[in-house]
């Protein structure tokens, strides 16, 4: 076994529950938290109850001042504390104290970033794999003290009275979910969480998580990094966190209610389940088509949802195989976060990496299907969205592989992650020729996750470093270097500042 691997090994080990030794040689000893009286300790009554043993930790970090929070984590690992403990309190205070409303984003970015931040500690340098933790701890703090601004919302108990029994509760959450009833899908969702197996109930929620446009594709972020998130911490927290996702899903604002209504953000949806009865029924079974990326590429640009969708189903009944489709998905994202960089462009990156989660973990076919068209019809979409904030550039992904020069040397890779906070174009062309010529695109995602650890300054940083970092390996080898190329558009650079947050984790670590 490799250094590396080994050393990884170690890490996961000493990550589950239990793991104390997790730092004991390399934190230092910070002060304790000052005693506790009985009255302090108790718990609100109109406030949801979590498990005994985490509520304590999660306690910690909803009342220790953000200036404090760090070091009194630090010294909680140093106690016993696990990663995997650490990571479900952060996860449960964040849906406890952070509600998905006015939208699925902004403040509750605290929520949706969290498996982003475990993602990139796994895959980490050993020495820095607790900074994305602790950035988010700390990104919780401004969270929370946003949502106390506006009026101090928190998650209250579910009304246990009213939660469907095993026989009743998958039925009421979806009557529930398909009429947008708020208060009926909070008890069906406690009822299915109780009583249902979790494949089914992932089932159930992805259903849901994509069948609208609205907050710019965060509802299938959500469902995919919580859902990712729970694989890590166990069932024994998916209460809460689902019943805060069923909340999120449910979102929409200033309209009639979706169920009786014909919002645009609802079409796309309705048309792609009359749409995937024309893939054939071996249409998983399809070839490689890398004609078919620059017709979809041609859709994305100017193209609606429904032809987006129509183009990719007509491909598969032609012969292609779902995997062209996404490679036009992924790459096609690429293209319109080239064309205009910025939060809409990235976003397409991730929900396109979110989508594709789901895809490939839901059970029934149908659905897969309606996922798949689903993930085009959302391009033309964000391409709208970006046009309201202004021109899209004309430039295509064609254009990067044009101006992309010879050489893959090791100075390449320094120089283009200089280029990338100073000239975007010029680092994508050159990250283009890099890996065209035998560069190892392995190299250079080691060398982005290393900038994001002391480079990241929000949640968005961590959430597309980690979607694109992946989607990586989900795109084929024939538009891998293009995909990649295209990723420098939102990541950082080393010439980008760095988070003072580091030095401040580092000297806990100390």
């Amino acid at each position: 076994m490799s250094g590396h691997a080994a050393s990884r090994r170690r890490f996961l080990e000493t990550a589950s529950v239990g793991g104390a030794t997790m730092l004991s040689a390399s934190w230092g000893l910070l002060a304790g938290l000052p005693p506790v009286s009985a009255d302090e300790a108790a718990m609100p009554a109109d406030l949801v109850q979590l498990d005994d043993h985490i509520e304590p930790l999660v306690q910690l970090i909803e009342e220790t001042p953000r200036e404090r929070l760090l070091e009194e984590v630090a010294a909680r690992v140093r106690r016993g504390r696990s990663y995997r403990e650490v990571l479900a309190a952060l996860l449960l205070a964040g849906v406890r104290n952070v509600q998905p409303r006015p939208a699925v984003g902004f403040k509750f970015h605290c929520v949706l970033v969290v498996n982003a931040c475990h993602l990139s500690s796994l895959s980490g340098p050993d020495e820095d794999r607790w900074l994305p933790i602790f950035w988010a701890l700390d990104y919780f703090k401004s969270s929370q003290a946003d949502e106390v601004r506006r009026g101090g919302w928190r998650m209250k108990p579910v009304q246990e009275s009213a939660v469907p029994d095993g026989a009743h509760a998958r039925q009421q959450f979806v009557d529930a979910m398909d009429q947008w009833d708020v208060e009926q899908a909070d008890v069906a969702t406690a009822g299915i969480v109780r009583h249902l197996g979790a494949t089914e109930v992932f089932q159930l929620l992805a259903t849901y998580a994509a069948r609208d446009y609205r907050s710019i594709g965060h509802k299938a972020i959500f469902l995919a990094n919580a859902w990712r998130t729970l694989q890590v911490i166990g069932w024994q927290f998916a209460e809460p966190i689902l019943r805060s996702l069923t909340f999120a899903l449910l979102n929409h604002r200033g309209e009639s209610n979706p169920a009786t209504s014909d919002h645009a953000a609802d079409r796309p949806w309705r048309d792609n389940g009359e749409l995937l009865r024309e893939l054939p029924a071996g249409w998983r079974d399809g070839q490689l088509d890398n004609a078919v990326p620059p017709l979809l590429f041609q859709e994305f640009r100017q193209g609606s949802p429904q032809s987006a969708s129509q183009a990719a189903a007509d491909a598969i009944a032609r012969g292609a195989s779902p995997q062209s489709i996404w490679d036009g998905i992924f790459t096609g994202a690429g293209e319109l976060l080239m064309r205009q960089p910025g939060i809409i462009g990235l976003h397409g990156l991730t929900t396109a990496n979110a989508m594709h989660y789901l895809y490939r973990n839901v059970a029934e076919d149908a659905l897969r299907r309606r996922l798949l068209l689903q993930a085009c019809a959302f391009n033309p979409m964000f391409r709208d969205s970006a046009k309201g904030r202004g021109a899209l550039a004309k430039r295509t992904v064609q254009d990067v592989a044009s101006q992309a020069p010879q050489s893959n040397g090791p100075e390449t890779l320094a120089e283009i992650t200089q280029d990338i906070a100073n000239n975007r174009g010029r680092a994508a062309a050159k990250l283009r020729g890099f890996l065209d010529h035998g560069g190892s695109y392995q190299d250079f995602l080691t060398e982005a996750r290393r900038l994001l650890f002391v480079k990241g300054h929000d949640a968005h940083d961590y959430k597309f470093t980690a979607a694109v970092l992946e989607d990586a390996s989900h795109v084929s080898s024939a538009w891998r270097n293009q995909f990649v190329a295209l990723s420098v558009y939102n990541l950082k650079g080393a010439t980008h500042p760095d988070n003072q947050l580091v030095k401040r984790t580092r000297a806990a670590l100390s």
